[in-house]
């Protein structure tokens, strides 16, 4: 069984090592995962903190939800299941999903690939 804690509204220059150490005044620490922009590299202002038991899971929750640290109020739970997604994508039924959008029509692609005979200014800059 899991005993993971979802913590919140995190101080954007909080570590791991700093939840590992608050956390351990409640209990055994399991494990700790501070969450990150995949391309910045820089905190989301949450992590999951796992607990040995449910006895450091509840203490932990009592301990520090709604206590200030780093000048923030911690938002500490039970984290929820993580919620199935569906593979890839825009998702299921939006975006364009690779269907064939149809004619269409003008536009400024339009003249693209063609001669220039057809348009009129001879070359020149067009006013707009």
């Amino acid at each position: 069984m899991e005993y993971k804690l979802y913590v919140g509204n995190l101080s954007y220059t909080t570590s791991e090592t700093d939840l590992q150490t608050l956390f351990a005044e409640a209990g055994a620490v399991k494990s700790v995962a501070l969450i990150k922009d995949r391309d910045s590299g820089r905190s989301k202002g949450f992590a999951f903190v796992e607990m040995e038991n449910q006895k450091d899971m509840q203490t932990a929750i009592s301990m520090f939800n709604g206590k200030d640290f780093q000048d923030r109020a911690l938002a500490v739970s039970a984290a929820r299941p993580r919620e199935e997604r569906s593979g890839g994508g825009f998702g299921g039924g939006g975006g364009y999903g690779g269907k064939s959008r149809g004619g269409g029509g003008g536009g400024y692609n339009s003249d693209r690939g063609r001669s220039n005979n057809n348009r009129s200014g001879g070359g020149q800059k067009r006013s707009w």
